[in-house]
């Protein structure tokens, strides 16, 4: 087949050679950091990258060396959800820190159906990353599967039930919502519901079963409301069906940040007061908690850290070291503001 000649012709080790009069062996020293090369030698060929445009086939590289120095952060969660919650940007970030620090660059893959479950973990078995950091797996899921097979390097986000034993790097959900509700509770606060979501993964139940421990024999189920995401709507329409069903409640707690805004306005347009007549507090501590009228009250997890420590896991298995048994708990803070 011809050669597309509208497409340019990509800069070559054998250009930045020719053009800086430096053998090819000596570029190549250059270009794979290695010592025993001249300051002289050296200038020339970093001068003659510049000129030529040369830039490293990562892809060649990866065939020699069998790694693609990529690490997969897998998020499942709706595109539009990954947007909008900061949690999700502040792991990414924290994430994407400590491995463009060693020199991977990372692939942000989002799960938003069975399809795309199916396409990611053929992706996997490709090889085309060396390890995978797993974010808000639900119960059973396949990708968490697929990457067990496969036996590469990998971190949970959170510690989905009956997961496969694959190291992870989470926080107390289930004592922190004791802890929060609790507070909540010595307000003086007497019909308490919670506005419950994701309890196909761990932190929603454990938010679920840290809210019922704290309210004990005053639980009422009927004061539980739950739905499938950790989203403003979610919060709108679990505090309309909240009011429906109890329409004197006085506390609530959302389980999360976004859900609780989603809240507040819900009761601000049917005319509660908060924390006059209702108090309400979230979790994640989130800029969702600031834009919140009055402010929120919330517990503060360190989703950036949490990044960071996956990160940091994956990169030590890559390394050689030992994949770790269980996982580490991050400390979390309940942060009292004035919506309750």
């Amino acid at each position: 087949m011809a050669r597309d000649r509208s497409l340019p012709r990509r800069a070559t080790i054998h250009d930045v050679a020719a053009v800086s009069g430096i053998s090819r062996g000596t570029v190549s020293r250059v270009l794979n950091g290695e010592p025993y090369v001249s300051d002289r030698a050296r200038e020339a060929v970093e001068a003659a990258i510049r000129e030529v445009g040369y830039v490293r086939n990562t892809a060649a590289r990866s065939l020699v060396t069998q790694r693609s120095r990529a690490i997969a952060l897998i998020v499942h969660e709706p595109h539009a959800l990954v947007l909008e919650d900061p949690n999700i940007g502040n792991i990414l970030i924290g994430t994407n820190a400590v491995l463009s620090d060693a020199d991977y660059q990372m692939v942000t893959l989002i799960l938003d159906s069975a399809r795309d479950s199916d396409r990611v973990a053929e992706y996997l078995r490709g090889g085309f990353v060396d390890g995978a950091i797993i974010l808000s797996a639900r119960v059973g899921d396949p990708i968490a599967l697929a990457v067990a097979e496969l036996g590469i390097p990998a971190a949970f986000v959170g510690h989905p039930p009956n997961a496969p034993d694959i190291p992870f790097i989470g926080i107390d959900n289930l004592g922190a919502a004791r802890q929060i509700t609790t507070r909540l509770l010595e307000t003086g606060r007497s019909r308490v519901g919670m506005i419950a979501a994701a309890l196909d993964r761990d932190s929603g139940q454990d938010r679920l079963t840290g809210f019922r421990e704290a309210l004990g024999e005053r639980f009422d189920p009927s004061l539980v409301v739950d739905y499938p995401l950790y989203a403003y709507d979610t919060g709108a329409v679990g505090m309309r069906e909240l009011l429906r069903r109890e329409p004197l409640i006085d506390g609530v707690f959302a389980a999360s940040d976004a859900v609780a805004a989603g809240a507040m306005d819900v009761l601000r347009d049917a005319g509660r007061t908060v924390p006059g007549d209702v108090g309400i507090v979230g979790f994640d501590d989130s800029s969702w908690a600031i834009r919140c009228t009055p402010a929120l009250s919330t517990v503060r997890q360190p989703a950036d850290e949490l990044g960071r420590r996956a990160a940091q896991q994956v990169l030590t298995q890559l390394q050689g070291g030992p994949r770790p048994a269980g996982g580490t708990l991050l400390q979390t803070e309940v942060v009292w503001r004035a919506s309750a």
